[in-house]
């Protein structure tokens, strides 16, 4: 399929949150690619569009075979998911170019499941009540540049241009006359006792649970188990998932946030953290956080929190077993003697936390899906060695992690992605609401802290989902 691409900007002093409202609030499946933290470097652009599109089209995957394009018509697929969109992306071809600011020029928005660990590292997993992996084709679009407060409409076609310009003449004028929103008042912060009555794991149980992952390292199975739990809460029938994602954003901004909306579900998310990241030249990034300390309204304690995730041999340890995963992970996917680490263990802080990230780099020698299912799932949520890791958490975690540890994030038409790891997220569908939570475990960790440090990475997401819960629940 040969792809043309049509595209016009302006200038707004409008934010985002108004414009998602405004043009894609009602569409039956809708995505924002959300920089809620943007950064020049690394996050200076957001995305958001809907399936409302002629050519928009959908892929709905289940692991063993039960998978399907939705469209016209709607037919079921065979191969994996990862065969699927390489090889779909291999038969399109983007034709000219767009010379946009930005990579993204249109394809894929969606999301890697977890449990795709069972296609990718031959692991069993657990069934999940969603698709393992779930994708849009995006066809029309608009980019929202934090930097210049500019808005880019994007536009694809196949031959008649006519629709395209008609489309971008009247989404240009809708964006002239978009009413103001009105953004409910932030919730008070989460009190962790009430977070735990959410728990699936009790506080014994799961500390239990670190002391069999230490006992694991101490034989020599693994050195790093990237333990993880989660709380389901009841929503009530008046919940609404935009409104609570709109608190989300300005509670725990983040540079990979997103929301997806779909009859079935929706997704709150605002992650800090890379998975991988394409560009045009054929380089591949990952960017795994590995150590987290909370923020301080105290300077003196707050700088101390930083000094830690410096100093301390754990956070160490935890940071550069997972450098030398991604390291090995990337290595099968990019050119010999092309693998290297521009930033190691740097220290970023967010509204409430501080963590360590590193930064490792290399070039493409396949297609930038062979990448995606070399490095799957991302291994600062694993641990290390990956397979036998996987292995033992799959016996620990009695319940699918689902989207929670995937990936969300786009697969361009010119061959570049950009894809997040799924922490800090609430999944809601069935009337309930799904927040994953976990730690690196390793020989040095101390269980209480290990507990502590899940309940302050849950804290943000609970509490904008506090005030929709069901009172009988």
């Amino acid at each position: 399929m040969r792809y043309h691409v049509l595209t016009e900007w302006l200038d707004t002093a409008m934010p985002p949150e108004q414009i998602f409202h405004g043009l894609f609030a009602g569409a039956p499946h809708a995505f924002w690619l959300d920089s809620s933290r943007p950064d020049p470097r690394t996050a200076r652009f957001s995305f958001m569009g809907d399936d409302r599109g002629p050519l928009s089209h959908a892929l709905r995957y289940r692991r063993g075979g039960r998978s399907e394009w939705t469209g016209a018509p709607p037919r079921a697929i065979e191969g994996d998911v990862f065969q699927i969109l390489d090889t779909r992306l291999q038969q399109s071809e983007l034709v000219g170019d767009p010379a946009l600011p930005f990579d993204f020029c249109g394809g894929y928005v969606g999301y890697f499941g977890y449990e795709l660990m069972a296609e990718t590292q031959n692991v069993p997993a657990h069934d999940t009540p969603l698709p393992d992996a779930h994708f849009l084709f995006a066809d029309r679009f608009l980019a929202y540049d934090h930097h210049l407060g500019r808005i880019h409409l994007v536009c694809l076609h196949t031959g008649d241009a006519e629709p395209a310009h008609q489309w971008l003449r009247d989404t240009a004028n809708r964006l002239r006359h978009l009413p103001p929103v009105t953004l409910a008042p932030l919730p008070p912060s989460a009190e962790e006792v009430r977070m735990e009555t959410w728990l699936n794991d009790s506080k014994a149980a799961y500390l239990d649970k670190i002391r069999r992952c230490k006992r694991a390292i101490a034989d020599g199975e693994s050195y790093e188990i990237c333990l993880t739990t989660k709380l389901t809460m009841p929503l009530s029938e008046t919940f609404a998932p935009l409104d609570a994602y709109l608190r989300l954003r300005r509670v725990n901004p983040a540079p990979y946030a997103c929301f997806l909306r779909t009859p079935d579900y929706a997704v709150l998310c605002s992650s800090p953290e890379c998975f991988l990241r394409i560009d045009q030249n054929g380089y591949v990034r990952a960017r795994p956080i590995k150590g987290t300390l909370p923020r301080s309204d105290d300077p003196q304690t707050d700088r101390a929190h930083i000094d830690a995730l410096k100093t301390d041999p754990r956070f160490f340890s935890e940071n550069l077993m997972i450098v030398d995963l991604l390291r090995n992970d990337l290595a099968r996917s990019c050119e010999p003697g092309s693998i290297e680490v521009p930033g190691l263990m740097e220290v970023e802080s967010y509204a409430t936390v501080h963590q360590l990230v590193s930064t490792i780099r290399g070039k493409l020698a396949g297609t930038p899906i062979e990448c995606v299912r070399h490095c799957f799932p991302g291994g600062s949520m694993t641990g290390a060695p990956k397979k036998r890791t996987l292995e033992i958490l799959a016996q620990l975690e009695t319940t699918p992690r689902g989207i929670y540890s995937g990936a969300i994030g786009y697969l361009s038409l010119n061959r570049t992605a950009d894809l997040n790891i799924v922490i800090r997220t609430l999944v809601c569908h069935s009337g309930q609401a799904e927040l994953g939570v976990g730690g690196a475990i390793t020989q040095l960790s101390d269980p209480e802290a290990e507990y502590e440090e899940v309940l302050l990475k849950a804290r943000a997401p609970f509490s904008v989902i506090a005030p929709g819960l069901s009172s009988s629940g």
